[in-house]
């Protein structure tokens, strides 16, 4: 095994101890955890949405909405959230995936049917790909 293999087995092993049998299997596998489950489905408190697997911000509650689609959903991604798209042709659909830019993680899906006035994406997003973190007050 070269040092680059080394360095991403040991990753792995990192990412399986820290995270939840569901958030590795989302983020590091492409899984769905299921719909209307997610801790942060209904979450409106005002904050940050980084990701799970590296901390990077990928969206503020701002940018969130209730879709009713049974994920977060997020009208747009943060500035420097930088999220790769890519095609998914998996389940006899055409869809696109969105990954986290610093490490390769599954997030979920975006898709042509959000909120016009921002663009008319939605990010329908697993909650167990994203860390929450609570804005606080001065």
């Amino acid at each position: 095994m070269n040092s680059v293999d080394n360095m991403a087995s040991e990753q792995e092993k990192e990412w399986k101890k820290r995270l939840s049998r569901l958030a590795y299997r989302v983020t590091r596998n492409g899984a769905t955890e299921r719909p209307f489950t997610g801790e942060h489905y209904l979450e409106e408190r005002n904050g940050n949405y980084h990701c799970i697997c590296c901390g990077h911000l990928l969206f503020t509650s701002e940018m969130k909405y209730h879709s009713g689609c049974g994920w977060p959903a997020f009208h747009t991604e943060h500035e420097d959230a930088g999220i790769k798209r890519i095609i998914d042709l998996s389940h006899g659909m055409r869809r696109v995936e969105v990954k986290c830019s610093k490490c390769d993680a599954h997030l979920g899906h975006v898709f042509e049917d959000g909120p016009h006035e921002f663009g008319g994406e939605r990010y329908c997003i697993n909650s167990v790909c994203l860390d929450f973190k609570l804005e606080e007050y001065e």
